[in-house]
């Protein structure tokens, strides 16, 4: 069950897209980005064929779960959304399988991953206030259960391959302490593809590549990381027995800055003026290449007739850094649509309604709850959840046990200057950042962030002209919107004035997911992470003695201090200090 109830009336239809699917994009070339034909068997070392499995095509009880995010990758920036990248594996596997046209994640890193592995919105984790910083003491609060935990409890062998992203300051914080048999990538939100360093601020650098609880310095060889992670997923399905379950949650770095790519993966897209434009789309064929490779493996090695693939992006892209979520207002890091509407689809032979679209309302913390199911797994009664299992919602096309989003409360952001209990009806502080969808019905208070439409011409030589067109006078003092998502997907008109009573309703239902909120955790930087204290390596700096030891002198301090104010007091009091005893023949 989710937090709080649910007391809105179950929406009369699914809401709908008005962007239009394209299809029918042409494959890339086997020459210029290393395709291979879907049914083709790829050859061993030294060219000798791999046989596929004894019985791989038999139906198991518990199917292989195969999670992949991508990494702020941009709403339009798939080919079935229209964009001119080609990204012809992403739509094969998306057009056989299902779409989901109505989907949500959160606005950054950290927030979409916490709620992925727990199940839980950000207030119910503490980690709803920006992302986790690589100088931090925090990490995924070590009391919540982790989706790999509960896999691991049904018998499921648990994989992660690429970027973590949810704390490190202690060795309890790392994936291999949170329920995965063995990592293989980066543990901060971003990093040079090539060399695996990362410079958190000028003289604060370190290595950033680890293989379970060590940094990788055998695999520092150059390998650019999407295609380096993708021969760890290879390896890691070759080695496993198809014949017994198996999670792999392949987080790939792409598309987050630094804009970098292999030269051959430009050769399309010379004719993209736009710089960051051009460096996305060759990294973007770069994923899309080593998703049809991962498949490829699934089915050679045994694994892709009882396999349920989930491709999800973690956020919006970032305009600036070449991504596009046009025709959508906003970009990473806000609570438009542009930020938090993502591309998503679910491929598997399992499925009953293969080749739909699901126009249902999803989000990100209702697999947690969809995947322990499928898995046979057990949920305890005494972990509150926030998502839902929508597995008939996607296969079947049922309607979606989901009728509203905490997209977040933010009480640390409150930069809106004018915000005020009195805009928020003396209900809500639109100081406070917060978004929420209930039904048809989108409200957004505070400052939601950077709210441009950004159309494809922007990314031309004439696109400024163009984007200046597209920009958003503020109007003064606005600290509260209204929109009818499912009207007006694009959020170009705001019914705020229009309908106060709904606002209202919507504030008294952040009021209420308020109260269940617990402290935000957002620690000060510790001096003790730099790595140059660590080898040069960016990893656990915090030890567990050093605590104690740090607290036992604390005690004593204290006792002093304790003692010396008890002193002083009796100065103040006039009384004097007894004497000290002399001893026997003093």
């Amino acid at each position: 069950m989710a937090r709080g109830g649910r007391r809105w009336p179950r929406r009369p239809c699914p809401g709908r897209m008005v962007a239009a699917v394209l299809a029918g994009l042409s494959l890339l070339s086997l020459l210029t980005c290393g395709y291979l034909a879907w049914g083709s068997r790829r050859a061993g070392p030294g060219g000798t064929p791999l046989a596929e499995e004894p019985g791989a095509g038999a139906p198991r009880s518990q199917p292989h779960i195969i999670f992949i995010l991508a990494d702020d990758q941009g709403f339009r920036d798939v080919g079935y959304h229209g964009s001119e990248i080609r990204t012809p594996t992403l739509d094969k596997l998306a057009a056989e399988g299902v779409k989901l046209e109505n989907y949500y994640v959160q606005p950054m890193c950290t927030p979409s991953r916490s709620q992925l592995i727990t199940g839980k919105y950000q207030i119910h984790t503490g980690l709803q206030h920006s992302i986790i910083r690589p100088t931090q003491p925090n990490c995924l609060p070590l009391d919540n259960v982790t989706l790999p935990q509960k896999l691991k409890e049904v018998g499921y062998s648990t994989h992660m391959v690429g970027k973590w992203h949810l704390g490190f300051y202690r060795r309890e914080c790392m994936p291999t302490q949170r329920g995965f048999d063995s990592f293989f990538g980066s543990l901060l939100g971003s990093g040079d593809y090539y060399t695996h360093f990362k410079c958190d601020s000028p003289g604060i650098c370190g290595y950033d590549l680890y293989e379970n609880d060590n940094a990788a310095w055998d695999h520092d060889t150059g390998i650019y990381s999407t295609q380096m992670y993708t021969q760890k997923v290879q390896q890691i399905l070759a080695s496993h027995n198809p014949g017994k379950p198996i999670f792999l949650y392949i987080a790939y770095q792409a598309v987050h800055s630094p804009l970098q790519a292999p030269g051959r993966y430009f050769e399309h897209y010379r004719s993209i003026n736009n710089i960051n434009r051009r460096r996305y789309a060759a990294m973007l064929a770069c994923l899309d290449e080593a998703i049809n490779n991962v498949t490829l493996a699934l089915k050679k090695y045994g694994y892709y007739e009882n396999s349920i693939i989930i491709y999800s992006s973690d956020n919006g892209g970032q305009p600036m850094a070449g991504g596009s979520n046009w025709p959508l207002r906003g970009s990473k890091g806000t609570y438009w649509e542009g930020g938090i509407r993502a591309v998503g689809f679910v491929h598997s032979p399992l499925l009953k309604n293969k080749g739909s679209v699901c126009k249902e309302l999803v989000h990100i913390t209702d697999w947690f709850p969809t995947l322990i199911t499928l898995a046979e797994g057990q949920i305890d009664e005494d972990i509150q959840l926030d998502g839902y299992d929508i597995w008939e919602t996607i296969s079947e096309g049922r309607r979606s046990p989901r009728v509203d989003i905490l997209h977040n409360i933010d009480p640390i952001y409150t930069k809106a200057k004018n915000g005020s209990w009195a805009a928020g009806y003396g209900i809500w502080n639109t100081a406070i950042q917060s978004a929420i969808r209930v039904n048809h019905w989108k409200l957004l208070t505070g400052n939601p962030g950077y709210s441009d439409w950004v159309p494809p011409q922007a990314f031309s030589n004439a696109g400024p002209n163009r984007w200046h067109n597209e920009r958003v006078s503020w109007s003064a003092g606005k600290t509260v919107w209204l929109f009818n998502i499912t009207a007006d997907p694009y959020e170009r008109v705001d019914l705020s004035a229009r309908y106060p009573d709904v606002v209202k309703q919507l504030l008294r239902r952040l009021s209420q997911f308020n109260k269940t909120a617990v402290p935000v955790r957002y620690p000060p930087k510790d001096p003790r992470s730099n790595p140059k204290l660590n080898g040069g390596v960016w990893g656990p700096w915090f030890k567990e003695d050093e605590k104690k030891k740090k607290s036992d002198k604390s005690k004593g301090a204290n006792k002093q201090k304790k003692n010396k104010s008890k002193k002083k007091a009796n100065r103040k009091k006039g009384q004097s200090f007894p004497c000290r005893s002399r001893l026997p023949g003093g």
